[in-house]
């Protein structure tokens, strides 16, 4: 039997304010597919407690960072809140090429650089949006991670990111986790099964057309 060529990996960016969602659905995306890639991003902010360099992220200085981004070792990199966070480009690259796909969890500055990248074409991106803005305080502060000061200053943010929803491909309002998964999973399934990230697709049809010939 003819088997296709496998696909090429796409890249698969989720974005949203702060406390919207998009780190559970990304977790949870990564227990449904193990195979899928983890883009871990590297930053210059000090862990948190039970956080380890190279899992959560790669934890670097300042000047460390810096000499990365100089290199051209990244993929795209940001100023947040005082911390630079940024995506190596190297294990994207080769991800793409095994045919496996990358799993972005960046903001809305992040996700317009790899979109305007040389591996745009490729990007499938996802903004995650609250059912209210009364909710996603709430889902702030139910996080029991940050201080009254730097919840004020998430909230303050998250009216400029929901203003770059519709720069993206596809947007899923976070009412019900697991609803929105669905929402999901249904995106990345069809946008693998996509023609053109096929490429051996072509040959493929060519070889059943030689088998018509045959008969």
């Amino acid at each position: 039997m003819l088997q296709a060529a496998p696909r090429r990996g796409l890249l698969l960016i989720l974005s949203s304010p702060s406390g919207a969602g998009k780190s559970t659905l990304a977790r949870r995306l990564m227990e449904w597919d193990p195979s899928l890639r983890f883009s871990v991003s590297a930053t210059t902010r000090a862990p948190r407690p039970g956080e380890e360099d190279r899992r959560e992220y790669y934890f670097r200085s300042r000047a460390e960072f810096e000499a990365m981004v100089a290199a051209g070792e990244m993929l795209e990199h940001a100023e947040v809140f005082g911390n630079l966070y940024g995506s190596p480009k190297g294990p994207v690259e080769t991800a793409m090429k095994e045919g496996r796909d990358t799993l972005f969890d960046i903001d809305w500055q992040g996700g317009q650089q790899i979109r305007n990248s040389s591996l745009g074409r490729d990007v499938v991106s996802v903004f995650v949006l609250p059912p209210s803005i009364a909710e996603l305080d709430r889902r702030l502060r139910g996080r029991g991670q940050d201080s009254d000061e730097v919840i004020a200053c998430r909230m303050a943010k998250s009216q400029s990111e929901i203003s770059h929803w519709a720069e993206y491909d596809y947007v899923i309002v976070n009412n019900d986790i697991d609803q929105a998964f669905n929402d999901l999973l249904t995106i990345l399934q069809a946008e693998r099964m996509r023609r053109d990230r096929q490429p051996g697709l072509a040959e493929f049809v060519r070889g059943l057309n030689r088998e018509f010939d045959a008969r």
